[in-house]
């Protein structure tokens, strides 16, 4: 089986509505990065000075040497940064979710009694702010645990929600597979938290943010002053809220990090979204582990035929009458690079009209003769397959007065007499009258243009079954 596992769907069009508290428009959730003293640092056991997310203009690490001004820039994070920010949030009232570090927390026991009184979460940013890119599975998965080992000891508390952060392709697994986790955060894929199967479980992702997060204060092309953070948070907010009072409310996450947004020439962009954000109606500021407990009750899993998960038999069984006896175009879809995006009543009617439009002209018109006549001698004699059963029925076809039996069956041999293949239409699209008008315009087109218009039906009717069975 060739399979693509990165899903480009989602929710599609459609996103669901998540029924914030309170009828509330956008549910705006701070996370507040605590990584001061869990970064790369030859006193940690690392081999190099950290490189990453300062104010030092292209750092580099150095091998086998500690970096003092490195070193001194995440120690104002823990200094001063944090209680600039934890006062702000204090004052506002709200309550963040702090992503936690285990070693960089163990080093820092009066910020987490501070976070642990004022009712901040606590969920794990890993065992180290370091790269996971290259580590093996078994060292990662082995981080892991201590990671969640170590935070309990520190915090008191086992976390409830993981963000490693600087992840590994294999971090989200691995993290699901403790079974530990209300919802994990290494990802940056939607507005909305989502389901994931893993391993036969299901398992709540809350997305996360890269764009507003105060980290562009340390990257090319970031914000340069607190103005600059405000208004790219102010026009976020404005986007999201919009879509909420239109019906289709969003969550917004705003990334912090001590060391960054801490620094008294930033503080006030954060300070002026807090005002503007808390100056509207409707808005929810929660902590993650609020949305995970919230989507969880709201939104629970809910199983699905998932056709890119089949096996070819199960697969073919399934989908194989969706063109009218023709089970080769089902197999040559199961073939083809599916996917999550398959998986929906649109997605898999692709891969099959895919399988159908490619093959030979003779292959397409034995599809066309595959189908019954309308109200004919199979449906009198109930022959019909079950899909063609329905339609017919649905369409007043199986209730037919003696002069429009007689209307069809005259139709009916007239057309395949003319085109050599039944007439072919959507029924579910028309009533009996319908059928009747567009049966006689039909009839007096050529040949070629009815294998067209037949194929284009053919693909309508194969899309109306798929979306009985699918999302």
């Amino acid at each position: 089986m060739s399979r693509y596992s990165r899903n480009m769907r989602g929710y599609g069009p459609n996103p669901p509505d998540p029924q914030w508290p309170g009828g509330a428009r956008i549910a705006v959730q701070f996370v507040v990065n605590y990584e001061e003293g869990g970064e790369n640092c030859l006193l940690h056991g690392d081999a190099a000075s950290e490189a990453f997310l300062s104010e030092i203009v292209g750092a580099a690490q150095w091998p086998g040497q500690r970096h003092a001004n490195m070193e001194s820039i995440y120690e104002y994070g823990a200094r001063a940064g944090f209680w600039r920010v934890f006062r702000l949030f204090e004052e506002f009232g709200i309550r963040p979710t702090v992503y936690g570090v285990a070693t960089a927390l163990a080093r820092s026991p009066e910020q987490v009694a501070a976070m642990k009184d004022a009712g901040w979460e606590i969920a794990s940013h890993g065992l180290k702010w370091v790269e996971h890119k290259d580590m093996p599975e078994d060292e990662e998965r082995a981080a892991i645990a201590e990671a969640i080992r170590l935070h309990t000891e520190v915090v008191g508390t086992p976390p409830e929600g993981w963000y490693t952060g600087r992840s590994s392709i294999n971090t989200v697994r691995l993290a699901a597979e403790t079974g530990q986790m209300a919802y994990i955060s290494d990802t940056y894929d939607d507005d909305l938290p989502y389901w994931l199967k893993i391993g036969g479980r299901d398992q709540l992702i809350i997305p996360y943010t890269l764009d507003a997060n105060d980290m562009r204060f340390a990257t090319p092309q970031g914000f340069n002053t607190g103005d600059h953070f405000f208004t790219y948070l102010k026009d976020a907010f404005d986007a999201l809220y919009a879509e909420g009072l239109a019906g289709a409310p969003k969550m917004m996450s705003v990334g912090l990090h001590n060391r960054l947004i801490g620094r008294p020439g930033r503080i006030m962009g954060l300070r002026r979204f807090l005002d503007y954000a808390a100056g509207h109606e409707g808005v929810w500021f929660p902590r993650r582990i609020e949305i995970a407990r919230h989507w969880a009750e709201h939104h629970p899993p809910v199983d699905r035929i998932e056709p890119s998960a089949l096996e070819k038999p199960e697969f073919v069984a399934r989908f194989g009458s969706i063109f009218e006896h023709s089970p080769w175009i089902a197999e040559g879809a199961h073939a083809l690079e599916l996917g999550p995006a398959h998986d929906s009543a649109l997605g898999l009617h692709n891969a099959l009209a895919r399988v159908f439009r490619s093959a030979t002209y003779e292959q397409r018109l034995g599809v066309l003769t595959a189908h019954p006549d309308l109200a004919g001698k199979l449906a009198a004699a109930k022959r019909l397959t079950a899909e063609s059963t329905a339609e017919q029925a649905a369409a007043g076809l199986d209730a037919l007065t003696d002069d429009e039996r007689a209307a069809f069956t005259a139709l009916n041999a007239a057309y395949v007499d003319k085109h050599g293949f039944p007439f072919i239409i959507a029924v579910r699209d028309h009533d009996k009258a319908g059928i009747l008008k567009a049966f006689r315009r039909r009839l007096e087109n050529d040949s070629e243009t009815e294998v067209a218009e037949a194929c284009r039906q053919v693909e309508r009717i194969a899309l109306i079954r798929l979306k009985e069975i699918l999302p």
